[in-house]
């Protein structure tokens, strides 16, 4: 589907239609080294370094802040350019965060009913590299991590009513943070109505929306999308999934909503099995990671959110998102083991 979704644009802009592909191929292969790899690193040992990888995440934000050392892509500095290839720090944030949380909440675990002895802690390190993140900008890179690590405190069986006053405050500050930003309530208010702004901020929705309607219940055919041709931008990344629904209709896409929910249902019934605490937090929080990376990317393409910037698990092109997820997914299968 990269191939089907690219082959357009990268033959148009690099004379070569199988640029995509072939650089994802080798991500993929990485990829599938890099899962076997920590399938059988044993998973504790992630306990002991925690707080070295997320001290080396937290310098790697501030680094790829600094201009002449992390690349602009889309008005975002979220890149280190290597070798051709763009690396996000803050993908492999999600893994570090992951653990130290997971870390602490399973260290921590006698004192979780004393809310806010618990969770201030917790909350100040979620804060402090949500804000790093927010500074490139990458408001849904952003918003992906806080929602799955709240979704792994909530697990942890703290007292419930503290995620009451999270939610206001959560909500107020999603408010600020929209409105400070121009850009970001542009997205908000072509979300609500796109074709306030059909050649701006609602152009993307627009077409996204124009190669979803028109598939129907088998679609056109694999390579026959019409979107694809400088309709649709870049869609090989955060819209790949409208090209499968205009390419394979109805049925294609629930194939391929079946294929996540299967994915995710045989990963709670491994975290419901596993009686350690730390690896019992580590399965929940990859969990939350790709389930609501995928959720809000679902979500985006058909309109029911505003244009976030979140590609869609093991699908779209984007080595940094391929190779975390990979990661995640070979982590979970050590602990399961």
């Amino acid at each position: 589907m990269i191939y089907s979704s690219s082959y357009i644009y990268s033959s148009f802009k690099y004379n070569n239609p199988y640029k995509y592909t072939l650089q994802q191929g080798v991500f993929l292969i990485i990829g599938i080294v890099l899962m076997i790899i920590f399938s059988k690193i044993n998973y504790n040992i992630y306990k002991k370094y925690a707080n070295t990888f997320l001290g080396i995440c937290f310098l790697l934000l501030i680094l790829v802040l600094i201009p002449g050392i992390g690349s602009i892509r889309n008005g975002s500095r979220s890149w280190f350019g290597i070798l051709g290839f763009g690396f996000q720090p803050s993908e492999l944030t999600k893994i570090s965060l992951i653990i130290f949380v997971s870390k602490y909440l399973s260290k921590n675990d006698s004192i979780k009913r004393n809310t806010y002895k618990f969770m201030i802690p917790i909350l100040l390190i979620i804060v402090l590299f949500f804000g790093l993140i927010l500074l490139e900008p990458d408001f849904g890179t952003g918003m992906v991590i806080v929602v799955s690590l709240i979704g792994l405190i909530f697990v942890s069986g703290c007292n419930v009513s503290i995620f009451y006053k999270l939610g206001l405050f959560g909500i107020a500050g999603i408010i600020i943070l929209i409105l400070i930003a121009p850009y970001r309530l542009q997205r908000i208010t072509s979300f609500l109505n796109p074709w306030t702004d059909p050649l701006g901020s609602g152009f993307q929705m627009i077409q996204s929306l124009y190669a979803i309607g028109p598939g129907g219940l088998l679609g056109f055919g694999f390579l026959n999308s019409r979107q694809k041709h400088f309709y649709l931008p870049e869609p090989q990344t955060d819209f790949i999934f409208s090209i499968i629904s205009e390419e394979f209709g109805f049925l294609g896409c629930t194939v391929l909503i079946l294929l996540f929910f299967i994915l995710y249902y045989s990963i709670i019934k491994n975290a419901i099995k596993v009686t350690d605490l730390f690896g019992k937090y580590l399965i929940f929080g990859f969990l939350f990671l790709l389930l609501f990376q995928t959720l809000l990317n679902l979500c985006v393409v058909v309109g029911l959110v505003p244009i976030t910037g979140v590609t869609l698990p093991f699908i779209s092109y984007g080595g940094s998102s391929l190779l975390v997820s990979m990661i995640s997914i070979g982590i979970i299968l050590n602990v399961s083991k």
